[in-house]
């Protein structure tokens, strides 16, 4: 029973720990992949704002949403899949739809 509690414990920490990297991961990959065209304040650089990009932070849609945009494209943004695996997908998602943080 104790080594259960240990070994759910260490698991928690290991990823709390891990959490912090990963936002870092996520927020660079939004400043290589994204933010030519959505800038990196997500209001759309001069470019994106051209090429009518959103404003991704006023977006309503849903994580599961963004993730298909992200996944297959929409107008003129190129479709992420194949690009990008599926777990930076989704944090990208999570990422836009908690503001940019």
């Amino acid at each position: 029973m104790m080594k259960r509690v240990l070994a759910s414990l260490a698991a928690s920490v290991a990823l709390v720990l891990a959490l912090p990297a990963a936002a870092s991961e996520t927020s660079d990959l939004f400043a290589t992949r994204c933010a030519s065209c959505h800038g990196k304040d997500g209001k759309g650089s001069p470019i994106g704002q051209k090429m009518g990009a959103p404003d991704l932070t006023k977006v309503k849609a849903s994580p599961a949403e963004l993730e298909k945009t992200i996944t297959d494209g929409k107008g003129k943004m190129a479709a992420y899949k194949g690009k990008l695996t599926p777990e930076q997908i989704k944090g990208l998602a999570m990422y836009v739809k908690a503001g940019l943080k």
